[in-house]
This record gives C-alpha cells, structure tokens and sequence, in this order.
C-alpha cells in the first residue's frame, strides 16, 4: 500500500520541478531593446561640406645670411610685425668694410695706370702719323692703354662686390609680414652651408588656408562651377572657418587655387583658401575646419548624422519596419546640412531609422521603438 502511494507522488514532484523550470525559462526571456527612432523628412536644404585643414601664411620668407660672418646683433623683436627693409639682424661688417677699402685701392690704381696709357699714346699717335716711330711703337700703345681699360672695369666690379658684401651684412626683411623666433644667436657663424636659416617672416593678412579634398570632391565643384558659369549667376563657393574653439571666423574665405597634381598616396588634391586676418589673429600652423556651402538639395532626405554608421566608406542606417523588426541598409549619403545627412540612395520618406541605441540591434533583431522629433536642418 506504500508502494503504491509513492509512485504517483513521484510523478507529482517531478511534474511540479519541470513546471516551474519553465516558468523560470519563459521569465528570463529579456524584452525586446528600446531604441529611439527618427522618421525620413524630405525638403529643400543648403547642403554644406567640411574638410579638416591647415594655416600658413601666404607668404613665407626664409632669412637666410647671403655672406659669411659672425652674427653681432639682433634688431627686432620675435613675434612683431616687420615692415619690408626692417634691419633684421647685423653680421660684424668689420671685414667687408677692409674688402671693400682694398677694392677701392686697386681701382685708383688701375685708374692712375689708365691715364698714364692713355698719355703715352696721346704722345705717341702724331709721331707714328709723321713716322717718327714705327707702327709696332703706337700698336704696343694702344694696347697698353686697352688693357688698362680692363683692368679698371675689373677693379670697378671687385668694388661693386665689396659694396654689395658690405650691405648684406645687414640683413632685412624683404616683405611685410610677422617675424618669428631666432634660430641663431650673437656670436655664431652664419652665411656656411651648414648654417640654419635665421628666422621665417611670413605674410599672414590674408591667411592662406590648405584643405585636401577627394578627386571626386573635385570633379563635383568643377561641375558646379560650370553651371554657374553656364546661368550666368556669377556666384562663387563661400567658405566659413571653424576655429578649434568651435567658433566661426567672421570673415568669409575664397577660393585661391588648386594644387597641379593630387597626391598618388591619399588620392587627395590640396585646395588653399585665402581668409581676410585683420590685426593677423590667425597663425600659421593653426588647424581648424573649414566649411563650404556647395549648394541646395531639392527634396532631400534626411536623417540625423548619430543615424549614420561608415564601416570602410560604406554607410548603413537601422530601419524599423511597421512589425518592429530592424534591418540594416546600405546608403548613399551626399552632403551634411547642419547636424543631419543627406541621404541620395537606401530610404524612402516616412521611414523609421534608429537614432538612438543602434549599438543594441542587429539585422532582424525586433526592437520597442520610441519615437523622436523629426530631424530638421540647423542654421549654420
């Protein structure tokens, strides 16, 4: 009679111990991910592009010494503006000033051996003309004074020399512009091949801003510029400076030039923008942005830049369909209006794409989506 009893309170324990074994099962199921998401809009908006870029000066002058001394003084003060002709530096014009003496020397000497030649001929031309001498006596004469001649036309460009030696030994600025730190010091020999340059002194009003752009990049704004040129708008490309602060320089840049050749190694083509830099703020050196309205996309689709991931220069969105269910999609982006992309190729208006939480879903993943604002384009 036991025995028959314990059987079936086996079974009840057991079925009990599978019950709740389930019940664990179903409870731990985690809920599906919330995620926030955006809709596709789709209207007219200014498109702009940004490229990373650097400073330099749009003119940038390498002092260097044009003769070999020692360095005896330092006439300007690093960082100062300089006027073209400013007396940079001084080199000991002590020796130059000898040269020169001695080169003055030898002229009035040749001069003197000149005017004895020339004397002798004059003496000499009426006695060859009444034959009184011979021929070779007035030959050699003239020769003497001719090669007299030269050797004063020699000791006149040794002079010229020493004059042009003495003056370099004051060194100046051969533009206006802002001089920089020394890199050579009282006493040290300038003007050998070894020698450093002195100081750069680099024109900085206006800015000279390089930005490397894409060979399709390009292409795009050669196009642009003939349809300008084609409606006869007469429009040129604006560019705004975005300073590392995250300021916008108040003057606008314009296009300056294009490089001769895009660089093999990154395929990209080096573009300069000169900016207006009154009272020379901006320096050379200096990195910042720089943005360029290029036009105005009709009846763009948009979406936020956070809804955009690049995986190797491929671009991808999260789209929620109407089951909640994600699936990843490959996109063709264009340009950025303000905080959002434009997006040429992949969505549709009035599709949901991830904004917020794309880190959590995966293709197929069904996800509790909770809707956001509608992107709209920021003024900029």
């Amino acid at each position: 009679m036991k025995k028959t009893l314990f059987v079936p309170m086996v079974l009840i324990l057991a079925a009990a111990a599978l019950g709740g074994c389930s019940e664990k099962k179903e409870a731990a199921a985690p809920p599906p991910p919330e995620v926030e998401v955006v809709t596709v809009v789709q209207q007219d908006v200014p498109v702009h592009r940004e490229w990373v870029a650097s400073l330099d000066g749009s003119v940038n002058a390498t002092i260097l010494a044009q003769v070999q001394g020692y360095l005896v003084k330092q006439n300007y003060k690093e960082g100062d503006f300089v006027k073209a002709g400013t007396p940079l530096f001084e080199i000991d014009p002590r020796p130059f000033q000898a040269s020169l003496d001695e080169a003055k020397a030898v002229l009035s000497k040749q001069q003197a051996v000149l005017q004895t030649a020339r004397a002798n001929l004059k003496r000499i031309e009426p006695l060859a003309a009444a034959n009184a001498v011979s021929q070779k006596d007035k030959d050699d004469a003239l020769g003497r004074v001719q090669a007299a001649e030269a050797q004063v036309l020699q000791a006149q460009a040794a002079v010229s020399k020493a004059e042009f030696e003495l003056g370099f030994t004051k060194i100046a600025s051969p533009i206006d512009g802002i001089a920089g730190a020394a890199t050579a010091q009282m006493g040290d020999l300038v003007g050998t091949p070894q020698a450093k340059a002195l100081t750069t002194v680099s024109t900085v009003d206006p800015v000279k801003v390089y930005i490397p752009i894409s060979e399709k990049e390009y292409l795009e704004a050669v196009e642009r510029q003939k349809e300008r040129e084609a409606s006869g708008s007469g429009e040129r490309a604006s560019f705004t400076l975005v300073l590392a602060d995250g300021s916008s320089w108040p003057q606008p840049g314009t296009f300056a030039f294009a490089d001769r050749q895009v660089d093999p190694q990154t395929g990209t083509l080096r573009v300069a923008i000169t900016f207006p830099n009154p009272g020379n703020i901006l320096k050379p050196g200096q990195y910042a942005k720089v943005r360029a309205l290029i036009g105005t996309a009709k009846n763009a689709l948009l979406v936020p830049q956070r809804a955009v991931g690049e995986l190797q220069g491929n671009f991808q969105v999260a789209v929620v369909d109407a089951d909640n269910v994600v699936h990843l999609r490959n996109v063709k982006t264009g340009g950025r209006a303000g905080d959002l992309w434009v997006i040429q190729e992949g969505l549709a208006p009035g599709d949901r794409v991830v904004a917020e939480g794309i880190q959590k879903v995966g293709d197929g993943v069904k996800v509790n989506p909770k809707t956001a604002a509608s992107p709209a384009p920021q003024a900029k």
